[in-house]
């Protein structure tokens, strides 16, 4: 599977965040990545937000939501 330039499913954007990109969405960095993608103020998602849009961001901030809680928990 292809996934387009910016995904617009939950399933293209995991396939291309785990196949195509080659990174292990641990939770370690799902947490990382909501972290600094909820955050208004950080110069990071001020980019990502001027790229992307406001939609896109959400939906972005949804599906690493989703992938967390689909990552267990270690003991």
């Amino acid at each position: 599977m292809k996934t387009p330039v910016i995904p617009q499913t939950y399933e293209q954007w995991y396939h291309c965040i785990t196949v195509e990109c080659g990174i292990a969405l641990t939770r370690a960095f799902a947490e990382e990545r909501l972290a600094v993608w909820s955050n208004p103020g950080a110069d990071e998602t001020r980019r990502f937000e001027q790229l992307y849009g406001k939609a896109h961001l959400a939906r972005v901030r949804q599906w690493f939501a989703k992938a967390l809680e689909q990552t267990p928990k270690q003991a």
